[in-house]
C-alpha cells in the first residue's frame, strides 16, 4: 500500500477517526497477519472489542485488508495490495504460519494454484495457508 494513512481512508471514502487511523497504522507497521487480540493489545489506546470488529469489517470491505483463515478457526488480517477494491480483493497468494513463533506471513510471488472443480461448482475464494518453521525461526 504505497499511501499514508490518512489519504489510505479518504480514497475510500471512510471518515478520518482515531481508530481507524491508529488500527491502520498497527497494519502499515506489522511484518505479519494481526488477529483480533493484537491489535487490543497493541493499539495502546482502549478501543473497545465492537469498535475494533467494526473497523476491521469495514477495512476488509473496502478492501483495505483481507482474511486469513487459520487452523483453530480463528482469522487474522493483513494489508490487501493496491489492486485490492471494494467488493474486489486479489489476494490469491499463499499465507505462511510459522508453528514456533506465531507470525503470518503474506507470500505475495507465491501465487494460490488454480483448482478444477466439478461442473457445477463456481470458486469465489480459494485460501491456501502453509505452516512450518518461518525464516527467522529455522
Amino acid at each position: 500500500m504505497r499511501y499514508g494513512i490518512n489519504e489510505t481512508l479518504k480514497k475510500n471514502q471512510l471518515s478520518v477517526t482515531d481508530s481507524r487511523k491508529k488500527i491502520l497504522e498497527l497494519f502499515m507497521r506489522s511484518n505479519g497477519a494481526l488477529a483480533h487480540a493484537d491489535i487490543e493489545h497493541q493499539s495502546g489506546t482502549e478501543f473497545d472489542r465492537v469498535t475494533i470488529y467494526r473497523t476491521l469489517q469495514t477495512f476488509v470491505e473496502k478492501g483495505i485488508i483481507h482474511t486469513i483463515p487459520t487452523a483453530d478457526n480463528s482469522v487474522r488480517y493483513a494489508l490487501c495490495k493496491d489492486e485490492c477494491s471494494e467488493g474486489h480483493h486479489h489476494d490469491n497468494h499463499v499465507h505462511f504460519m510459522c508453528d514456533d513463533c506465531g507470525t503470518t506471513y503474506c507470500l505475495d510471488h507465491v501465487i494460490a494454484p488454480q483448482l478444477s472443480l466439478p461442473d457445477g461448482f463456481n470458486a469465489t475464494r480459494t485460501d491456501v495457508v502453509v505452516s512450518g518453521k518461518c525464516k527467522n525461526c529455522e
